[in-house]
């Protein structure tokens, strides 16, 4: 059998060789293995690797008579550590949270087993899986591509693993934009699918309904496949032939007060250019924002008050203890609104009647400093958190699906640039169409130097 660690490192590969007998499972479940373990170190992307039990696993899987059928046989995955992993604990970044294993396996991570993929380790979030930085008192998790920046959060763990090459796919969440901010932040491809596609399932309520699972990975083809997986829904894997689109392309961040950075908008302006080139219809536009973000902070803030109902507030951060009681005041004050959300998607469905999907930048500047942001004010958290990611959390409150492609390099930061693409409810195809034809034209380094 052929080392896997010289052949091409995806989901797609590594299955269709476990497949046809040419790769173990035991094989490519210690290539992870062997990459986590040389490469960790450096970005502490894993809180907890699996090691002989993701080698038991494999074992297992080896001898099953449907494996020439499983579209993700061996394949190592990276699991965030917000969701159940049966026999394993889910502290979600926090000391405050229950240590005791999990006795069942969540229903994404259930599908991922079933179709043949092995979980190798959980990855970082930060406490409650709140913010866009993840660190923990005396542990930082760091972009690969500058370890002195963030890799985004909160699957800022899962992305990193992906842009470092230690797994070729890693399940991630989105609340406020957590698979779309570290996606950018780190040069891979991560798509938020529309409400309800995939299970999600996450805390009380997943905040409201602003919460969804779904897939980080290095190639588009390999976030198709696994979403297609998440969502049992074998048709997600094919991305549809391109075909001319209306394309609007929005520079104007959410709010006056904010500013995008000029190599972030010109990310945008060159993609855009290209799609146009390929026969495209784009457009200058200008997404009605509603005048302010209640009902995305509103949820945020209260669904965080409701995770953590039953935590012990003393062992929770500073930062999040200030989050949570905000949030109680929020419910107590009876902030949260359906009609709020029916206004925004009013506005939204009518200015979408003009496009097929619409290009905003994924970040407004580069990821923020690694630094011990555990350790700073409430405020200081979420100031830095809305000036460098602002475009994402719009798109849970009305529950589109949305995903960030990889677009170029920032000169000053050293770290990827990259162009968020939004479709209404049920867009997910078109959505990998369009950032599949990116990935053909113009393509991106799939992973960070080691």
């Amino acid at each position: 059998m052929r080392d896997p660690s010289t052949a091409e490192f995806t989901a797609v590969s590594i299955a269709a060789r476990v497949r046809d007998g040419t790769l173990s499972p035991v094989a490519a479940v210690d290539d992870a293995l062997r990459r986590i373990e040389h490469r960790d170190p450096r970005i502490r992307a894993f809180v907890r690797v699996l090691g002989e039990r993701a080698r038991a696993d494999a074992e297992v899987l080896a001898s099953r008579p449907d494996l020439a059928d499983l579209p993700l046989a061996g394949v190592p995955v990276a699991i965030k550590d917000n969701v159940q992993v049966q026999g394993e604990p889910m502290r979600d970044g926090s000391v405050a949270t229950d240590p005791t294993p999990s006795t069942h396996d969540h229903p994404t991570v259930a599908r991922l087993r079933a179709a043949g993929a092995i979980p190798v380790g959980l990855t970082a979030v930060p406490e409650l899986c709140v913010w866009g930085a993840v660190d923990s008192p005396g542990v930082i998790t760091r972009n690969p591509w500058n370890p002195d920046r963030v890799p985004g959060g909160s699957s800022g763990g899962s992305a990193a693993a992906v842009a470092d090459g230690m797994v070729p796919i890693a399940l991630a969440a989105d609340g406020m934009g957590s698979i779309r901010i570290p996606s950018a932040a780190c040069g891979v491809f991560g798509i938020k699918p529309s409400r309800g596609v995939v299970p999600s399932e996450l805390g009380a309520h997943s905040w409201f309904g602003l919460a969804e699972n779904g897939p980080i990975a290095s190639t588009v083809e390999d976030a198709a496949l696994m979403l297609s997986v998440l969502a049992d829904n074998p048709d997600l894997r094919r991305i549809p032939e391109p075909r001319p689109l209306r394309i609007g392309v929005a520079l104007n961040p959410p709010s006056w007060i904010l500013r995008v950075d000029p190599e972030w908008a010109a990310g945008v302006e060159k993609t855009a250019a290209l799609l146009a080139s390929a026969g495209h219809r784009t457009d200058t536009t200008r997404v009605p924002y509603p005048p302010n973000m209640t009902a995305a902070f509103a949820r945020w803030m209260a669904g965080t008050a409701d995770d953590a109902a039953d935590l012990d507030p003393a062992l929770l951060q500073p930062r999040t203890r200030r989050h949570v009681a905000l949030g109680r005041a929020i419910e107590r004050a009876g902030l949260l609104r359906e009609s709020q959300v029916t206004r925004i998607e009013q506005r939204m469905l009518s200015f979408f009647s003009q496009f097929d999907v619409v290009l905003t930048p994924s970040l407004a500047r580069p990821p923020i400093e690694a630094l011990a942001w555990s350790e700073k004010s409430w405020a200081a958290n979420v100031v830095a958190n809305v000036r460098y990611a602002p475009f994402s959390a719009m798109w849970n409150v009305l529950g589109w699906p949305a995903a960030s492609v990889p677009v170029g390099m920032h000169s000053g930061s050293r770290t990827p640039l990259a162009v968020q693409i939004v479709a209404p409810p049920g867009g997910e195809q078109t959505v990998l169409a369009v950032a599949a034809e990116l990935e053909r034209r113009q393509g991106w380094r799939r992973h960070a130097p080691v």
